[in-house]
């Protein structure tokens, strides 16, 4: 029996979002607090067709005492002809990182396709800058897969020792990392976008930022980014992923 989607399942549903069951098929634990969990698609990858897209996502459904609980996450490595993805799920405590912990071959989960998207900067810019955390990983890995050409700065926020180890799709060529520490409420972070990005992003109409970290930086540095840098909005793609706990 599936989770009883509720009020926001309907709004889905108006706004013409379609649902696929997907299917576990194996699951590895990459670090004490990152598992990836690999699916069968149920029908979304070729119903996707040309739409499929880097950072896409998916909103899966989880039973929270009887209670619908969605959480968005991005697809990893879709193989459109065999019909698999892979989630990777950045584990806290909370409904969805207990189910991923728990995940089964066999075991299957709802899925609802509805609001993602991904506008390519136009013109191209001559390096990626992005800023995000372990939530944000599989989406910075499909971005760097996508402009596998361009060099590309990336600010990466941890939380955990293990952080470092946590596959990021580096080309030590063209990819340069540069590992953030998270204080309390992500100041860290800000300060050191502050501090460094201004010197990589001289050109505010050739400039491309990527950002996606906990919701409330997410809003800080797009404010920065736009009023204080003055990048154009068409050269910045920010998406809070996750609210830091009171």
């Amino acid at each position: 029996m599936g989770v009883a989607k509720g009020w926001e399942g309907v709004v889905l549903k108006l706004l013409r979002g379609k649902d696929f069951t997907f299917t576990v098929t194996g699951a590895e634990q990459v670090t004490p607090h990152y598992r990836r969990v690999w699916f069968t698609d149920g029908g979304l990858l070729a119903a996707a067709g040309d739409s499929l897209h880097p950072t896409m996502w998916v909103r899966l459904w989880f039973d929270d005492d009887g209670k619908p609980h969605q959480r968005a996450y991005t697809l990893v490595d879709p193989v459109a002809e065999e019909g698999t993805f892979a989630l990777e799920f950045a584990l806290h405590d909370g409904v969805a990182s207990d189910w991923a912990r728990n995940a089964n071959p066999g075991d299957t989960i709802e899925a609802t396709v509805q609001g993602t998207g991904f506008t390519a900067p136009a013109p191209a810019p001559e390096r990626l800058l992005v800023i995000g955390d372990p939530a944000s990983l599989p989406a910075i890995n499909s971005l760097l897969d996508a402009y596998p050409q361009l060099p590309a700065t990336i600010w990466f926020e941890t939380q955990h020792e293990a952080d470092t180890d946590l596959p990021v799709r580096l080309d030590p060529d063209r990819h340069e990392i540069r590992r953030v520490p998270r204080s309390g409420d992500g100041t860290a972070l800000v300060e050191r976008i502050r501090a460094e990005l201004p010197a990589l992003a001289s050109d505010p109409e050739s400039a491309y930022v990527w950002l996606a970290c906990d919701t409330a930086t997410t809003r800080t540095l797009s404010g920065y980014l736009r009023k204080d840098l003055g990048l154009p909005k068409q050269r910045v793609n920010s998406l809070g992923y996750w609210r830091a706990a009171a």
